[in-house]
Order: C-alpha cells, then structure tokens, then sequence
C-alpha cells in the first residue's frame, strides 16, 4: 500500500511513533490527514510503520498484558472535590437537542461465541454503553467519561502527567428513566476508530440522545485499547500484530449484530446483562428496532457498510472519515449512506471511497468538513484544546492534528449534519441542510 506522505514529519507523529498504547492509536489510525490519505484496493498485513505513523488502522497494536486489576491512578482525579480543584478539567460542548439524557453501561456475554483475540474458549464478552432521552435526571448521577480504572490506563498510555487533567462528566445521568414524552426510540450504533474507546464518541452520542435516540456505543475487547468491566477489571489489547482490517471487520460485525439481538430482547422486557443490573425504567418496550442506523469514526466508519451488508436491520450508515477494506466496498447497497470526511481526505484521493460511492443505490451524501483533521471526529477535538500542555500539543500540532476549525464549531458542524441525515433516513423528516451547501455552515462541501 503506498500513502502520500508530507515530507516532514509532524511533532505530534514523530511522538506517536515511538508510543504504544492509546496515543499511538488515536492519533494514527485512520484516514484523515494528506499523510493518510491512500489509494489502495487490498488490505496489507503487517509491515514496518510508514514514516511518521505508528500503525495503520488496518494494522494492531499489542498490548503486553491481557488483563488487569484497575486502581485509581494520580493520572486522573476522580472525586467532585479534585475536580474542583483540578489544573485542566476537561468538559464536552452540553447537547443541544430538547430532552435530558440518561445512559446505562451494559456487560453482555455471547455464549454463542468465542473470543477471537484470546486464546482458549472463553466466550465474547463486550461492554456497551446507552445514551437516551431521560426524565427525573437531578435524582440519578452523571456519568464520567470514562470510568477510572480505564481512564487511569487511558492517560498512563498517553504519557499525560500525573495531576494535569480531570476527565469529564459526560450529560448522561446513570440509570435515570426514559423519558416516555419521546415515544418510540430509534436506534443508533456506534463503532469507534480501531484500538478506540467508545467514550470518544460521547459528544455526538450525547447530542443524539438528547434529540430523541437511542444511542448504543460499542467497545471492541482485547482490540481496544482498554476496556473496564464491573468490578474494575480492565482488558487490554491481545489483538496479534498485523491482524488485517478485514478480520477487524468480521469481529464487529457480529458484535453488532449479537448487540442488536440484546437490544430486541431489552425492547421485550429481558435483561440480557451479565450481573441482572437493574435495566433503566421504561426502556423495555421503548426501543424501535424498525429504524436502526449506525455511524462509526475511522475504522470503526469503515466497519459501517460491512455491518449494514451482514444485517439488513440496519437501514441506514454514515462513516466519518475512515477508509474501506474488503469486498463491502465493491458489492450494491441500496439504503442510504452518508460519507463525512475531514479537510484532506474524501473520494477524490481515496480510491476505497470512490469504488464504495459507485456501489451506493440508496441516498447518498458525500460531505467534507473544511478545517478538521481526523481527530476532529472524535472527543479529542475538545479535550486536546483544553489541556494542551498535558497532551503534549503545541499550537502547531493541534493544528495537524485537528485542523484549524473552532473545536466546538466543528463538534456542532457533526452534530447538526449527523442528526439531519438520520432524521431524514429514520424518521422521515426533511432537512435542507441535505440538499446543498448552506450558508450557516460555510464550512461544509459537498463532494460532486
């Protein structure tokens, strides 16, 4: 596979590059950058980094310990008082929509399955996390980001100093009631960039909850950086170096899957959950399992079509800005998609897209996002302006890494065209905002 490539390495890549763990996933998987942004048709196995780069995201990075008993770390302050007293606490932009959110962590066990990244028999065990429109919120507490077991983990790979940054509160108010006002949910899945977490999706999730979804977000065991189950118990990366996308895909196609068929068991009053913990009330037959969409970011954008080709129960995608590998870029699909994509990145200089865009039958959309990088897709758009100093970005690296869009213009930009896609898709309601460029979002092209 040959990438364009700058000819300088940027400061932030160089640094990535000799980082294993999270930072080196964030800031190099994908697509979304004129170093990144390559013509390929085939998917490579593992090979030596391309220069500034730790690993494409077709690529996995190991981790050298499967599981671990997660503490409380000085990386990150997880009382109200430390937080008041934090030097960098971090927020997300408050959701915009009419309804207050509620979310729920959910510990599923496939039995039907094996873990692919482990060896032995153990069955697929994932975690998932539900953000929806909620009622009664002020008796429930809001949810961190991030619980601190995983958190700590997260911010020790990122090399982030100890004492430098409190995570956020997220809007989501744990196990609070759904909000019955909102009738029928539909349904929203999300997949994260490769090794990601899915609480780097919490800003769009949030923001979609609040206006009347039912938004599922999806960690990805032993491929993701870290995950924490009940208990504290964290599970890190085993995925072999060199695992090609397209396995990557097959995994979370039927995670999604084996979550759809949760979420329909949830909707008839069951409790699929490991521990029986209480579900949030009114969320049983609440779920409206004939209009479900998903939308990813990197690899987990490119995951979309192959989700949509193995289920028809998803009527409907969107990637943001991840590249497609495998056979879901060259077969037909006929229900609407959506292509986001950052400042250097979109059909024109990515030959997965153009391939992918000819085999779309259904309403489509080719949009860029003038001013973002890839990075902008995820909550590191806001986190990493607000601490700087404490992920080691200078004025220029935020620059390459996220572009030089406002963070919370560009996090309201997806929010906003995001919502008028689904809405449009799922619930039969028109936006203009689809139908060409706009002069509230100038920032917004579209690809013809």
């Amino acid at each position: 596979m040959k990438h364009a490539r700058r000819k300088q390495r940027s400061p932030i890549r160089a640094r990535v590059a000799g980082t294993t763990g999270a930072l080196a996933v964030f800031l190099t998987a994908g697509i979304g950058s004129a170093a990144a942004a390559g013509k390929a048709t085939v998917a490579p196995t593992a090979k030596a980094a391309p220069e500034g780069r730790a690993a494409h995201e077709d690529q996995a990075s190991p981790k050298a310990k499967a599981t671990h008993e997660g503490k409380a770390s000085p990386h990150i302050k997880t009382g109200p008082e430390d937080r008041a007293n934090a030097p960098g606490q971090l927020t997300l932009p408050a959701p915009t929509g009419h309804y207050r959110v509620g979310t729920v962590d959910l510990h599923l066990v496939d039995p039907h399955r094996t873990d692919p990244w482990l060896p032995g028999s153990r069955p697929r065990e994932l975690m998932v996390s539900l953000w929806y429109p909620a009622t009664h919120t002020a008796r429930h507490p809001a949810a961190p980001w991030m619980q601190s077991a995983a958190a700590a983990h997260l911010l020790a790979a990122m090399q982030v100093p100890p004492n430098t940054v409190a995570l956020p509160t997220t809007a989501g108010h744990t196990g609070a009631p759904v909000d019955h006002k909102a009738g029928k949910l539909p349904v929203l899945l999300y997949s994260p960039g490769r090794g990601s977490d899915r609480a780097t999706g919490t800003a769009l999730a949030e923001d979609l909850a609040s206006r009347g979804y039912l938004v599922v977000t999806l960690d990805d065991t032993h491929e993701s950086s870290e995950v924490q189950f009940p208990g504290g118990r964290v599970e890190t990366s085993t995925m072999p170096p060199g695992t090609p996308a397209t396995k990557v895909f097959a995994v979370r196609v039927a995670d999604t899957r084996f979550v759809i068929d949760q979420l329909a068991a949830i909707d008839h009053g069951h409790n699929p959950t490991v521990e029986h913990t209480p579900l949030p009330h009114g969320l049983a037959h609440a779920i409206d399992m004939n209009r479900i969409g998903m939308f990813g970011a990197s690899l987990g954008g490119g995951t979309v079509p192959a989700a949509m080709q193995a289920d028809s129960r998803i009527r409907a995608g969107a990637d943001l800005d991840g590249q497609f590998f495998g056979p879901e870029r060259t077969r037909n699909l006929n229900r609407p998609f959506l292509l986001f994509s950052s400042q250097h990145h979109n059909r024109n200089d990515d030959g997965s897209w153009a391939t992918f865009w000819k085999q779309l039958h259904g309403d489509r959309y080719d949009l860029k996002l003038r001013g973002a990088e890839h990075l902008s897709f995820l909550d590191w758009e806001a986190l990493f302006h607000e601490a700087p100093t404490a992920f080691h970005q200078t004025p220029a690296s935020l620059v390459q890494a996220l572009g030089p869009i406002a963070p919370d213009r560009a996090i309201e930009i997806q929010r906003v065209y995001l919502a008028a896609f689904f809405d449009k898709e799922l619930r039969h309601r028109h936006s203009h905002l689809l139908d060409g460029p706009s002069h509230h979002y100038p920032e917004v092209a579209f690809v013809r």
